[in-house]
């Protein structure tokens, strides 16, 4: 009885709900970490032997049943239990031991309790982009044990790229009693207060604050910026010497601020992958000169890629796409003095480009599904019009010079003089080059157009694009997170989800 009156709450909670409501993304997995044993698990496997033992000095006969602890049972089978349980119980049985606390982190109790307990928020579980006007931005709903958080995941202070991200509660869901829930709003720095969330269609949900005066600070708004860019930036305005970048980010404080988290979220998928694809799709963290850090979607369709900003600024909007690679047309750069000479590859990535040019007119630039240029008759990897011309036995010295690149070894690799980077810590070999575009425009997305560009591969995990006709270099580093419930249901969902917020800011 002792352990059926555990199951059914009985007992204070010991604080638990406070602890959750410190707990951040990624503590929700500490659990996993701690021991299999508990003294408490001993001891509740202890009075369950008193209980299929004899009882007041009786001994058990042959006939009695067998019986064992309610910890013997399988993981799967305490997840169909658990998950039937009222949600006023589960804060006392996470108490009980480390393998009950365990076991309700698993996403298939919460994801049931969505269902039937929340049923109203069952679809808000995954990634999202909230509209914020040319800013854009990464949220990530995930199930953190008795509640529903809305994290709004950061990139780290520029120019650090290869820092991990930095993430901050905007809402929350609290699963309460059964057919009940209370929505928080967590923006600002006076805690939890009253909001709400609702439901627009299936790949679209809104929240409102209904207590706005939790934002405001009792310096002003100048209170305010400062601390917004001390998170943001990680920095004072007086550190910031650049004119043009000053302004930048106090348009971006006056445009943002004025929300007071009352927004707009589309759903969106990470890319399908492929065996073929020449590194792992997904989300990246990219240097853009004086607007800092923005987040990028790597894809791949075909023989092309494609990176789609999830975060953007006034020049370049997110949902657009900031670069296009052209896997048909191989670059080999040249030795590293040479490289250091911004015309000699300027020279050369030009006539790829011209050679580009050249093929689609041949071809009468018809498109294929997708909206695409259909690849001309050209090798995979076609190096540049340069270094045509050659003998068939030319071959050779060509596969002779990408052993290295073949056997893990990559090739030198250097800015060239005068080419301007974020961050000077890039890596100095590459494995290979492409040719590609780069989107740019003046302010407010004015007069855009695609300029030719090098993407340089580094490794699986990092990237760069050299922009000629800015002179400027942009590195990009995985974000290493895991994110649930956000697989596209199909290509053809990821494609009409890339038109969608493409359409948001065209």
């Amino acid at each position: 009885m002792a352990v059926c009156a555990r199951l059914c709450g009985v007992g204070p909670s010991r604080g638990c709900r406070r602890r959750q409501q410190r707990r951040g993304p990624a503590e929700t997995a500490a659990a996993d970490s701690e021991p299999d044993t508990d003294p408490e698990e001993e001891r509740i496997e202890a009075g369950a032997a008193a209980l299929s033992g004899a009882g007041g000095g009786r001994s058990a006969g042959p006939s009695s049943p067998p019986r064992c602890s309610l910890l013997e049972l399988p993981p799967e089978l305490l997840v169909e239990i658990f998950g039937s349980l009222p949600g006023t119980d589960l804060p006392s049985l996470a108490q009980v031991c480390t393998k009950f606390r365990r076991i309700l982190h698993t996403d298939t109790i919460w994801r049931r309790r969505c269902r039937e307990v929340l049923h109203r928020y069952r679809h808000i579980l995954g990634l999202w982009q909230p509209d914020i006007g040319p800013y854009g931005g990464l949220l990530n709903v995930v199930v953190d044990g008795f509640f529903i958080i809305g994290w709004m995941y950061l990139p780290p202070h520029d120019p650090h790229v290869d820092d991990p991200m930095r993430f901050k509660p905007l809402f929350r869901i609290h699963l309460m009693e059964r057919k009940s829930a209370t929505v928080e709003c967590m923006y600002g720095h006076r805690g939890p207060h009253n909001g709400h969330i609702q439901i627009m269609k299936k790949d679209e949900f809104s929240t409102k604050c209904n207590q706005t005066d939790h934002h405001r600070m009792s310096g002003g708004r100048q209170e305010e910026f400062r601390t917004w860019l001390r998170e943001e930036w990680g920095r004072t305005l007086e550190d910031i010497f650049h004119e043009h970048m000053q302004e930048l980010i106090l348009m971006k404080f006056i445009y943002t601020s004025q929300y007071d988290n009352c927004l707009t979220y589309r759903r969106i998928y990470l890319p399908p992958s492929h065996p073929d694809d020449l590194i792992r799709p997904g989300l990246f963290k990219g240097t853009y000169g004086s607007h800092g850090l923005e987040i990028v979607m790597l894809s791949f369709h075909g023989k092309h890629a494609r990176g789609t900003k999830i975060t953007g600024d006034p020049n370049i909007p997110a949902g657009q796409q900031t670069v296009e690679i052209d896997l048909r047309y191989r670059i080999q750069l040249p030795d590293v003095e040479s490289l250091r000479d911004f015309s000699e590859l300027s020279r050369i990535v030009l006539e790829v480009g011209e050679q580009v040019r050249q093929e689609q007119q041949q071809e009468g630039g018809p498109e294929d599904s997708e909206g695409e240029p259909r690849p001309g008759p050209v090798q995979p990897h076609a190096e540049p019009p340069a270094e045509q011309g050659r003998e068939p036995g030319d071959g050779e010295a060509l596969a002779a010079a990408e052993q290295p690149v073949q056997s893990g070894q990559g090739q030198p690799f250097v800015l060239p003089v005068g080419v301007s980077s974020r961050n000077e810590d890039y890596p100095r070999t590459c494995r290979m080059c492409f040719y590609g575009t780069g989107l740019i425009a003046g302010h407010g997305f004015t007069s855009p157009e695609r300029t030719p560009g090098v993407f340089v591969l580094f490794d699986e995990d990092r990237f760069g694009f050299i922009w000629l006709e800015l002179k400027s270099f942009s590195l990009y580093s995985r974000i290493q997170a895991t994110f649930r419930n956000a697989d596209s249901p199909s290509p053809q969902a990821f494609e009409e989800m890339l038109k969608n917020i493409q359409s948001l800011t065209s």
